[in-house]
């Protein structure tokens, strides 16, 4: 299939219906089927008229806004191959991102323009190119899909090259509509956008919306005051969040729970949900469902869901809310140890996938996809266990792993117990090297907003009532906030560089 199918499908059947809505300064910007197909058609059009054609890569550099999507679905619509980048990188990690993906053309925010002074791409500002749009006729949709590459999203570039991801109209189709399979959304939803569209959750959700002929309200960025008013004024159903946003959500002066009652889906992934978050978010918007999305880039989305039913009190007193779910539609999930072979249920292993969801490969880096698979099966560098009735639970990155004095010390694990404490908000628990243990572990914690200054022999001891002395940190640090990615992750490589100085 082709992404834009949804377009027309919906432009068949509800083209009076709002597709789009982007609530920016003044009046909301609204868009029916009718006028995102004529305008989208148009942009098609001005992409033609600079000189791109059917595969080629364009560049986008800009929030969460109607002319990014519009951009989005041109691009599909030409056969074009859209690199969404991320933007809150550098200046030089833009420029690396712009060579890789040897972009024929740059769309760019016009507030982040002076991050990209190279002269190649040529580069429109978002405004410019809807300018041209309107000045051009309609073009006939490519109708690309199946197996053409399309879009090329990067991951990482804190730490080291970034990747470039390379995703077909397939595999979006593919993770798309297996997590619709699972967990219907309906053509009278409201999804608002908050997820950044450089993301594969934020791009996924709009995908998910152009499926099924929803509506789609962006923002240009995540604030909790905003968001609270979309949800309130614009019958906003459905969002797709990480634990800090939701948190900042509840936390807002202005949340009241009468507010979000027409709030009905709560998506959330990216970081893991602290249990004590997780239980009062289920008290404060009671009319949402909520569910887990576990994936990667490289998945296209979501390749395990713990579903709404798994958050209820039953299941979750059954431990079952602390899991990823179980494997979708679509998809096979392994644990598996360093050989490539089943670790038996409950033990922990590397989580492996497959399916018609999983990417082709990393752009122009056949080294690293090569190391990426194994006999076909996406190795997802995640540790993980599986119990016996199949549900997954992630317990760190294997990279983030720590080896102690000979012992296996996953972060994630500390980091619950850390969060458990009635003072700590947020914990990341990374390795430092220690001359007789050869790692020791590191708590970064930061204390709840209002509450007292605590001893580190006090989150050390409550560690000790809880996990095994070797997984307690020997040393912490207590910071105002942690530093997180585009994506709402913790940047642990950025943290180990700031804890051994």
């Amino acid at each position: 299939m082709y992404i834009t199918q949804g377009l027309h499908r919906s432009l068949q059947r509800h083209p009076g219906k709002d597709a789009l809505i982007h609530l920016g300064v003044g009046a909301p910007r609204r868009l029916r089927f009718d006028e995102l197909v004529s305008g989208v058609s148009r942009l098609a059009a001005a992409l033609a008229g600079n000189g791109v054609r059917s595969g080629d890569r364009v560049a986008l550099l800009g929030p969460n806004d109607d002319r990014l999507v519009q951009a989005l679905l041109a691009c599909w619509w030409l056969g074009a191959v859209p690199c969404p980048l991320n933007t809150r990188w550098s200046a030089p990690e833009l420029a690396d991102a712009l060579t890789d993906s040897a972009a024929v053309l740059l769309l760019a925010d016009e507030s982040l323009t002076h991050l990209v002074p190279q002269p190649e791409p040529p580069l429109l500002t978002l405004d410019a190119f809807a300018a041209q749009g309107r000045e051009h006729s309609e073009f006939p949709d490519t109708r690309t899909g199946g197996d053409a590459l399309a879009a090329i999203l990067y991951t990482g570039g804190t730490t080291g090259r970034a990747k470039g991801v390379m995703l077909s109209h397939g595999n979006f189709w593919a993770a798309t509509v297996a997590r619709g399979a699972e967990l219907p959304n309906s053509p009278d939803s409201v999804a608002l956008l908050v997820a950044p569209l450089f993301h594969v959750a934020g791009l996924g959700r709009l995908l998910g919306q152009l499926i099924v002929g929803g509506t789609s309200i962006t923002l240009a960025r995540f604030q909790p005051d905003r968001v609270l008013d979309a949800i309130e004024h614009h019958a906003v159903s459905d969002i797709v969040v990480v634990p800090t946003m939701l948190q900042s959500l509840l936390d807002a002066p202005e949340f009241r729970r009468e507010r979000v009652l027409g709030l009905t889906r709560v998506a959330f992934g990216a970081a893991p949900m602290p249990p004590d978050l997780l239980g009062r978010a289920l008290d404060e918007l009671p009319m949402a469902q909520f569910f887990q999305a576990y994936g990667m880039t490289e998945t296209a989305g979501a390749v395990c869901m713990n579903p709404p039913a798994n958050h209820r009190a039953a299941a979750r007193a059954q431990g079952l809310v602390n899991s990823v779910g179980r494997a979708g539609l679509g998809s096979e999930i392994r644990v598996v140890d360093e050989e490539g072979r089943d670790v038996r249920r409950g033990e922990v292993g590397e989580v492996i996938v497959r399916g018609p969801m999983v990417m082709s490969g990393y752009w122009r880096q056949p080294e690293t996809t090569q190391a990426a698979f194994r006999d076909g099966w996406l190795r997802t560098g995640d540790a993980g266990r599986m119990d016996e009735s199949g549900h997954l639970f992630i317990v760190d990155r294997l990279k983030d792993m720590i080896i102690s004095g000979g012992e296996n010390v996953y972060g994630g694990e500390v980091e619950t117990v850390l969060r458990g404490h009635p003072a700590v908000a947020q914990a990341a628990v990374v390795g430092v090297p220690d001359e007789r243990w050869g790692e020791a572990v590191h708590a970064v914690v930061v204390l709840r907003t209002g509450s007292a200054p605590i001893e580190s022999d006090v989150l050390r001891e409550w560690c000790r009532q809880r996990l095994a002395g070797y997984k307690c940190p020997r040393a912490f640090s207590f910071v105002r906030e942690l530093p997180m990615s585009g994506a709402g992750k913790v940047l642990k490589g950025v943290l180990r560089e700031q804890v051994r100085g």
